[in-house]
């Protein structure tokens, strides 16, 4: 085959205009990551609420304990305690022989577990660091830092607040809580309520304290839950989760409706126990200079039946929406958490 001859292309010019005025673009490089930060709000509200309990035990101390009117009030609800008595203790007294020292330790052991068995290492050393640290305060706060004066009100048995036996119930109850996943924390709130409502109570049946040591022991695991709870929103997010923002995270959160609706109920139970305490304790105080009747008893007592009631409802509400707040990131991020 003839060679061809070469064909003749034809030079075309091209004109190309620089703009100096223009940027580059620049060439594509790693993503910037936000580091995950912890949670400021949460930790400043669940110190706040600690720094409250912790008042609130020294202001019940000073109220009922370090006054002779507070005493007298309290001395009534005491007396009280006698009316229907033998019907009652056999209610409370198995509620009341469950708590000891062995009931404390295989709480914690169960507490304990749970967060293992969910791989949340961290979490089981905290809810240690709450029972632990709840009883012993309670000790110290009843045996060491607090005394209880001779005013000539009463038989003087010492001074019995905090409750003990209420601060046991009370800080297992919260252990399991913070251990709890998202989707079982309502119902075990509201158990831990009523659990730690029935120990108080009981203790005032058998006359074994004084409303005001239950409201304390109360405000001991309140505030121990608020202290775990705060170092739970200081660490920061895990690498797997979607954010590090609680706002974001918030959004999706399928247990945020009922974890709302649930302390939301909780404190309408204490608002509404709280207010009915208020009305007879105020009644019964405002005559404690008076001989006391029966029927002044039986008000003081429902006053402190009340009381306990208020203080345990609105104590598991707060602990409830801390648990949901300082954890959320990373219950949105495994389902599990």
């Amino acid at each position: 085959m003839p060679d061809l001859p070469p064909r003749h292309v034809p030079q075309v010019a091209y004109r190309v205009t620089v703009h100096e005025d223009l940027p580059l673009p620049a060439a594509p490089g790693p993503v910037a990551v936000r580091r995950p930060r912890s949670r400021g709000w949460v930790v400043a509200v669940c110190v706040v609420v600690a720094v409250v309990c912790a008042v609130g035990v020294w202001a019940l101390w000073r109220a009922f304990v370090d006054t002779w009117a507070g005493q007298r009030v309290e001395d009534a609800a005491l007396d009280g305690a006698t009316t229907g008595q033998g019907h009652l203790w056999r209610l409370a007294e198995p509620v009341l022989d469950v708590v000891s020292v062995g009931f404390v330790a295989v709480g914690l052991l169960v507490a304990a577990g749970v967060a293992l068995v969910r791989r949340r290492w961290s979490l089981a050393l905290q809810v240690a660091v709450l029972v632990a640290g709840a009883n012993l305060t309670t000790r110290l706060v009843k045996y060491e830092v607090l005394q209880r004066p001779v005013l000539g009100v009463g038989a003087d048995y010492g001074n019995t607040l905090p409750s003990g036996h209420t601060t046991a119930a009370g800080s297992v109850s919260a252990a399991l809580l913070l251990v709890a996943p998202p989707r079982a924390r309502p119902a075990v709130a509201v158990l831990g309520a009523s659990y730690t409502a029935a120990t108080g109570v009981s203790t005032l049946v058998g006359q074994w304290h004084r409303p005001s040591d239950v409201v304390a022991g109360a405000l001991v695991v309140l505030g121990w839950t608020a202290l775990v709870c705060a170092a739970m929103a200081l660490r920061p997010a895990r690498p797997g989760a979607a954010t590090a923002t609680f706002r974001r995270v918030d959004r999706a959160d399928p247990w945020r409706a009922r974890t709302r609706r649930t302390a939301v109920a909780l404190a309408v139970v204490g608002v509404a126990a709280g207010a009915a305490a208020a009305v007879l304790l105020t009644r019964t105080w405002a005559y404690r200079a008076g001989p006391t009747s029966r029927a002044d008893e039986m008000l003081a007592y429902g006053g402190g039946v009340a009381g306990v009631v208020a203080a345990c409802g609105l104590a598991f509400a707060l602990m409830l929406v801390l648990r949901h707040a300082a954890g959320s990131r990373d219950d949105a991020s495994a389902s599990s958490a």
